[in-house]
């Protein structure tokens, strides 16, 4: 049985968007207008916690990540698109969008009631770029898709920020552009214009990058990813399934596809009665925390410092760990 699509597209960042700093909020009616300056972030518990969560906020309201940041920044432009980090650079905390919780926070995944994070396979370390998700994407799970011909992982669109400005945040919204993907179907669920110029301008990151997709869960499944075509699509077939995905989305906030768990409340859209909620009246109606609350995080696992060699079959060698720094 073949398993889910999950894309990962490559990104280069136009510029960090994000601003804590409270402003003014245009309304449209019962519609706020998107402002980044007025976003902040509401976050609760501490790190490396199943617990911990962090909510994004538009002048002091809570929004959804997933449902209430727009796609596209201006609609005449589909290779710019706003992203959200969840995973900064250098770091391996297996951080992901709540999709079963109202508006969707940021939380640290989990699987037996543990925080889960990524190792570190030789010569690699985990995350060499921004890690997140598209918003107002999904990657619909009761379809096959147009481009790989599987259903997708049910998730928002993963992305990558490959830009070398800085680490990012978690919850940082950024601006970025499209400059390729990397189809991969995953063993667990499923300057620059094209992706072909990173040879140019950063000799030798291009099969980085590729190298460290195919082998990232190897530790964790015991299997090598496996990338559909063993190729990098380019930015005009990645725009072409973002543009599919973002029309998948909106049959989800609409009603028209089934959401399952999928919480799809949202707080951007009042014409859409199947989802919407006002952004004033969300904290009380879902019972979320009323401000931050954050605590000392607590010590990732010892062996995540440390780098794992692969045999030659590609199978873990965990004796012959060495530390990472």
């Amino acid at each position: 049985m073949r398993s889910p699509l999950s894309l990962y597209l490559l990104n280069l960042a136009i510029a960090p968007v994000f601003s804590s700093a409270a402003a003014g909020v245009k309304d449209k009616g019962d519609k706020k207008e998107f402002d980044v300056k007025s976003l902040s972030l509401r976050e609760v518990g501490a790190r490396n916690t199943v617990d911990w969560r962090i909510w994004l906020e538009q002048d002091g309201d809570p929004i959804s990540f997933w449902h209430d940041i727009p796609l596209y920044p201006d609609e005449k432009q589909n290779n710019i698109v706003n992203m959200y980090v969840e995973i900064p650079r250098w770091t391996d905390a297996k951080i992901e969008t709540k999709r079963d919780k109202p508006l969707n926070p940021i939380y640290h995944d989990d699987k037996d009631d543990e925080p889960r994070y990524v190792a570190s396979i030789w010569p690699h370390k985990p995350y060499p770029f921004l890690y997140g998700s598209l918003p107002q994407t999904w990657e619909n799970s009761n379809t096959k898709h147009n481009f790989i011909g599987y259903v997708g992982d049910n998730d928002p669109m993963d992305v990558v920020d490959i830009s070398a400005i800085d680490p990012g945040y978690v919850g940082q919204v950024r601006t970025v552009k499209i400059l390729g993907a990397i189809p991969m179907i995953d063993d667990e669920t499923t300057g620059l214009e094209t992706i072909d110029d990173l040879d140019k301008y950063r000799p030798g990151l291009k099969q980085i990058f590729y190298d460290w997709f195919t082998y990232y869960k190897v530790l964790r499944s015991g299997n090598l990813n496996t990338i559909f075509l063993n190729k990098y699509q380019d930015s005009a077939t990645a725009r072409d399934i973002v543009a599919e995905s973002h029309g998948f989305w909106k049959d989800l906030v609409s009603g028209e596809e089934d959401p399952g768990k999928i919480s799809i409340a949202q707080t951007s859209q009042p014409d859409v009665d199947e989802s919407y909620v006002n952004s004033k009246d969300a904290t009380k109606k879902f019972d979320l925390p009323k401000k931050s609350d954050i605590k000392t995080p607590k010590e990732r696992p010892a062996k995540y410092d440390k780098w794992f060699y692969l045999g030659e079959s590609f199978e873990p060698l965990p004796e012959q760990e060495v530390n990472v720094d």
